[in-house]
């Protein structure tokens, strides 16, 4: 089942853009790192960040030569998609969705491992005498954060109910919110924590993935561009490394790393700790797990259209990722 269209901002387009560079391209020693997030302020998110956050981070990275990052945080995967596209990143570290539908579209990304697994999302409806069920979503008008995992995790549970929406309108989360609030809308996808947040407020969860559709949750991954790959072929080992003691720094420190969580994502304490959950965070680059929930995402989404030409996970690993 196809759904309709949604607006044109939300979906990737990868132009023609000139492969910009700045005083970090290539050889200079810094790294830059693109990222998702709200309230974390150009720093880096998730493991990584909290290594980063503790002085862990640069002395695993420069054994690649890297003396010094930069971050840039853009609010939803496409256009940190385009940042790739300009040549204004090196790495970006994202949810699987808009990295597979870039990698489809020609988007000159490898795959240098899988840093989340089990990412949840919620479909979550208005307070009062909204949709009870993902039936009551026929032709109603849903929000979400197109070209996000969340949007892949919204189209699986419709088609699998069976359900068509009249409209899918790409909004990011603060707009969601605001809708829900306003009744302009019938239904939106957040993350859980968002969804954790809209409850306490009186909203109602209609769906959710981890509950109700295990095999739509969601993985982040890191790729690296192919033009920063040819002159740092250590960085595939480098970072796998680095990451693999972020994870382990993390679940060392549940309650500290918990607490950096709500800090830079902006959430209050009890709703990072409810939702961040030790295993998301693998203990090696490529999980069993982590490996089969991208394969069914990116199936979904060259049946959806939204990857034009398959591909083999392989063929977009990064040489030596895996052995």
């Amino acid at each position: 089942m196809r759904f309709p269209r949604v607006l044109a901002a939300g979906l990737l387009v990868l132009a023609a853009t000139a492969c910009g560079s700045s005083e970090a391209d290539s050889g200079s020693g810094t790294l830059r790192i693109g990222v998702i997030g709200a309230g974390a302020g150009n720093k880096l998110t998730r493991a990584v960040g909290f290594l980063d956050q503790r002085g862990g981070l640069l002395p695993e990275l420069r054994a690649a030569g890297i003396t010094k990052i930069k971050v840039a945080t853009f609010p939803n995967g496409p256009d940190l998609n385009q940042a790739l596209a300009g040549g204004s990143l090196d790495i970006g570290q994202y949810g699987d969705t808009p990295a597979l539908i870039g990698r489809g579209q020609g988007l000159p990304t490898r795959l240098l491992s899988l840093n989340s697994v089990r990412l949840d999302a919620a479909i979550v409806a208005g307070k009062d005498g909204g949709p009870a069920s993902l039936k009551d979503l026929e032709g109603k008008r849903i929000g979400v954060q197109t070209g996000s995992y969340i949007h892949r995790y919204l189209l699986g549970a419709l088609e699998q109910a069976g359900v068509r929406p009249k409209e899918i309108i790409h909004m990011y989360t603060p707009a969601i919110i605001a809708a829900l609030e306003k009744n302009s809308i019938d239904a939106g996808g957040l993350v859980s924590a968002d969804q954790v947040a809209q409850e306490q407020k009186g909203f109602t969860s209609i769906d959710i993935a981890s509950r109700d559709h295990p095999d739509l949750l969601g993985t982040s991954v890191t790729v690296v561009t192919e033009k920063y790959l040819a002159g740092h072929k250590d960085i595939v080992r480098v970072w796998q490394k680095a990451e693999t003691e972020a994870a382990r720094a993390a679940k060392a420190d549940w309650p500290g790393y918990t607490a950096y969580v709500a800090r830079t994502g902006g959430y209050a304490a009890d709703i990072s700790i409810k939702t961040t959950l030790k295993d998301q965070l693998p203990d090696e680059p490529f999980p069993a797990e982590g490996l089969k929930l991208l394969e069914g995402t990116k199936a979904f989404l060259v049946q959806q259209a939204l990857v034009k030409k398959d591909y083999t996970l392989d063929s977009w690993l990064a040489p030596g990722a895996r052995p």
